[in-house]
């Protein structure tokens, strides 16, 4: 393989500088011990015990339920790889939520229609793999979508970001965002709706906290107040609700959403799920019936080799955020990207710890709704911004905390989510 061809693990091929790079880093990796792994790989051979399946069945009929699609070759002008600091590289990966009705159980609610994707959030793991960010892109922002599709697709000043994957599916998303941010996709991955319900099933329900109850019949939805685990169609159904909770916005749905994926990830390393080889199974089972990677994620190795490396990341260093916007002046149901933004594409791109500024909303994969850590908390905030010790709602906290988590605590309220 020359450096030119694309390798196993990217979405497309790695600039020479950086594969030189890259392969004098793999040189120098020591061993390390991979719980999750070690717990997936044992878990597969019991079950293939049991049930008499032998363990190579169970890893094609995995990786067989992957659809990959290349598109790669569909990009161009693409960022060049920054030089960091570690042992490895960092990873950017561009999740998209699919709303296509096409395909067994995505019909939920009669609507038909191109696909469009609700949900779009960017997840950077940096290069020591010691934390993580899941940066949710709402649908109503307003930019200058580039042309994609290798100029197939003309370039359209003022469109919503969800546009692009509406004409151009993932490959435009891609390049809009590597286009808009200067920063460089490695994976993709797209979700269905069916997917998503059938994980959520698989770990047997999801803790969420619901202050007030969600009524609107009209649509089919009815959620009761409190704390519980929620799983199915209802589980679906919370998400995407939009205007019968919180303040009715995307941006509160997107917080919604951010919180359910925390509550969520925290439930798939708990020990309820770990210790129950049916659960497991059917939670990757279910995941990768619906999804629609790269091939550089096309089996079901090398997405344990990814959830692998970053096994060792705390709950505490995975942070959940919105891309920094404010109402937009020409249209006041729509928004756009402040300056902010471009301070947290390029700290991503150099691979940095973002400052508290950018986190102080955020809301961590350790803080499961109704438990003792709120939405947006911060505890455990590793970012080089702002503010010395004590947790923000301390009266030690900095200004700039107690302004942080009480705009936090205001975002949980808009977003129907209890604080």
């Amino acid at each position: 393989m020359t450096d030119a061809e694309p390798g196993p693990g990217r979405l497309d091929a790695t600039p020479p500088r950086a594969a030189s790079t890259a392969r004098a880093k793999r040189r120098g990796r020591g061993r390390r011990r991979h719980t999750v792994a070690k717990v997936l790989l044992a878990t597969v051979v019991a079950m293939a015990l049991v049930t008499g399946l032998s363990v190579v069945y169970l890893y094609r009929e995995l990786s067989g339920n992957l659809n990959v699609v290349e598109v790669g070759d569909r990009l161009q002008d693409r960022p060049d790889v920054v030089d960091v600091a570690g042992s490895r590289e960092p990873l950017n990966v561009l999740v998209m939520g699919s709303d296509t009705r096409e395909g067994e159980g995505n019909d939920i609610d009669g609507e038909s229609g191109a696909a469009a994707s609700d949900t779009t959030i960017l997840f950077h793991f940096s290069a020591d793999r010691e934390r993580a960010y899941g940066v949710s892109i709402p649908r109503d922002s307003m930019v200058d979508r580039p042309a994609c599709d290798r100029g197939e697709i003309p370039a359209e000043d003022y469109q919503m970001w969800n546009e692009a994957f509406s004409i151009g599916g993932p490959a435009c998303t891609i390049q809009q965002f590597e286009q808009l941010t200067d920063l460089r996709i490695d994976h993709y991955v797209v979700l269905d709706f069916n997917g998503f319900r059938d994980m959520v099933d698989a770990v047997d329900g999801v803790q969420v906290c619901i202050p007030e109850t969600i009524d609107d019949r009209e649509h089919g939805i009815y959620l009761e107040e409190g704390t519980r685990e929620i799983r199915g169609k209802e589980a679906l159904n919370y998400v995407r609700q939009r205007y019968a909770v919180g303040n009715g916005s995307d941006i509160g749905r997107m917080k919604r959403q951010q919180a359910f994926i925390a509550s969520m990830a925290a439930k798939v390393l708990s020990a309820d799920t770990l210790s129950r080889p049916d659960r497991l199974i059917s939670f990757a089972s279910a995941a990768t019936r619906s999804l629609t990677v790269d091939p550089g994620l096309g089996n079901i190795g090398r997405l344990a080799g990814l959830a692998q490396e970053f096994q060792g990341i705390g709950l505490d260093k995975i942070k959940f955020m919105t891309v920094p916007w404010q109402v937009d002046p020409q249209d006041s149901n729509r928004i756009v990207w402040t300056d902010q933004a471009d301070v947290l594409w390029r700290k991503m791109r150099n691979d940095e710890p973002l400052s508290r500024t950018l986190t102080g909303t955020a809301i961590s994969a350790a803080d499961v709704p109704g438990g003792p850590a709120g939405p947006g908390s911060g505890a455990g905030d590793g970012g080089d911004g702002a503010g010395g010790g004590g947790t923000p709602s301390s009266p030690s906290a900095s200004p700039q905390q107690q302004a942080a988590a009480e705009q936090a605590r205001q975002e949980a309220l808009d977003a129907g989510l209890c604080v």
